[in-house]
């Protein structure tokens, strides 16, 4: 019997799921409020579908109550928090709060089935994200000092990354972990939002040569640091988006030129001077020769794509706990191997989708320094993603880095969170603008009318 739900299941998730990806871009096409209103309706129906059924083949494979109790505080989750953020943010983008809701429940779903304890650790820290995230529209509206302190966001993101060197723990070869009172944090995780408020502030104002050369040491500095802590999936992210930010800033190709060479030339010597580095290149180029020890955790990873098939093995009917490191960094070979590679492709639309929202609300922005603000933190949220699947695809050499709102991990899931609600709360700041601007125009236009 469970082995009948497993099957029908994979294909009921499999479509549900499709019919989301759809509705998400479906909402491009004619913006006009009331069409895409439905539209968004039915996101929220067919989340809270998917996720009854997922919820229900882990109860028919676990045979526990308490997984009864995490599918309602899930629910819970989503009704509440859906509900309550459109009051706080009047006018926010449907569309960008529906993707992240929806990222974040099928990561409770994966973690359900391979931890509840990793379920409800993940579903307390995105709770205090989104209570805490409610301020985010207060602090864009009511201050205007952010775009003003450029040089104490490189500051303040400097010290809290060398805090691991006073404080800090070693972990998978990289010693980028702070741990206090047994709750641990990866500062790097928060300083890229605070990395991107200091890019944006400072090529705000400034662009010449002069001024960039001295932004850029400062951002060089950012990433030095990172290296120095062997965490190079994050120095990776920083770098790159300094690099988009500034050409965005500019519009210089010889800066994109003469930073893609610089970053060659920095791998190389990362390569040169790190064990582990070239441990994962050797697992990357050929991980079968090496599977018993640098190796192994890709292999298991391929196995675990490979054995998924289109639609997967069904949730609960796999071995994604054969992967090391599953419920983080490798989380998507989990998924491909329990829901399917064609359910993977629909997830990778859904980021591509929220990413292409990003970068249109950062066209919309008047002010530079938001605009910049929203592009660099665009770069930031799909670089992660394209790291994270490209690494247990064997695309690229692994990273260490997590799959954004779907990995187990506090900072991770509480900095994305971060970044989509400043992003929100750039949208409704925008929104504001457009109808005071509506509404000056109408009243000019009606005393021109009174006059002639």
């Amino acid at each position: 019997m469970e082995l009948i739900i497993a099957e029908l299941s994979r294909y009921i998730i499999v479509i549900l799921f499709a019919l989301y990806t759809f509705y998400s871009y479906r909402a491009f096409i004619g913006r006009a409020a009331g069409n895409n209103e439905g539209v968004f309706r039915a996101q929220r129906v067919l989340i809270v579908m998917l996720h009854l059924v997922c919820s229900a083949v882990i109860l028919v494979e676990e045979k526990e109550i308490k997984y009864v109790v995490l599918w309602a505080l899930e629910l819970f989750f989503f009704l509440f928090f859906t509900k309550i953020y459109q009051v706080f943010y009047k006018g926010m983008s449907k569309l960008i709060w529906n993707n992240m809701m929806i990222c974040m429940m099928i990561g409770f779903i994966m973690l359900g089935r391979l931890s509840y304890d990793y379920a409800i650790r993940q579903l307390v820290m995105a709770s205090l994200a989104l209570g805490v995230c409610l301020l985010v529209p207060l602090f864009i509206e009511r201050f205007t000092i952010w775009e003003k302190i450029g040089w104490q966001y490189a500051l303040a993101g400097v010290l809290l990354l060398l805090l691991v060197f006073v404080i800090g723990v070693e972990k998978y070869g990289a010693r980028n972990w702070i741990s206090i009172g047994g709750f641990e944090l990866q500062p790097s995780e928060f300083v890229k939002i605070i990395y991107v408020f200091f890019i944006a502030s400072l090529l705000a104002k400034r662009t010449d040569f002069k001024s960039v050369a001295v932004i850029s040491i400062a951002a060089a500095v950012h990433v030095g640091i990172l290296v120095l802590e062997k965490d190079l999936g994050a120095a990776l992210i920083y770098f790159v988006t300094y690099l988009m930010m500034l050409y965005v800033a500019t519009m210089k190709l010889r800066y994109l030129a003469a930073g893609f060479f610089a970053g060659t030339a920095a791998s190389v010597v990362a390569y040169q001077l790190f064990a582990h580095v070239r441990v994962r290149v050797a697992a990357w180029q050929d991980p079968w020769s090496n599977m018993n020890q640098g190796g192994y955790q890709i292999c298991q990873s391929l196995f675990a794509i490979g054995t998924g098939g289109l639609f997967g093995m069904g949730l609960g009917q796999g071995m994604p706990k054969s992967v090391p490191v599953v419920e983080s960094d490798f989380i998507f070979s989990a998924i491909a191997e329990e829901m399917g590679v064609i359910f993977c492709i629909f997830l990778i639309l859904i980021y591509i989708s929220s990413f292409i929202m990003f970068v249109n609300i950062a066209l919309k922005m008047k002010k530079n320094f938001y605009k910049l603000c929203a592009f660099g933190l665009s770069v930031v949220l799909i670089f992660q993603v394209f790291l994270s699947i490209g690494g247990v695809t064997k695309f690229i050499p692994s990273t260490g880095v997590t799959l954004p709102l779907i990995s187990y991990g506090g900072s991770s899931i509480i900095t994305t969170i971060v970044i989509f609600s400043i992003i929100q709360g750039m949208y409704v700041r925008n929104r504001r603008e457009e109808v005071t601007t509506n509404e000056e125009q109408a009243a000019i236009n009606r005393k021109s009318g009174k006059r002639q």
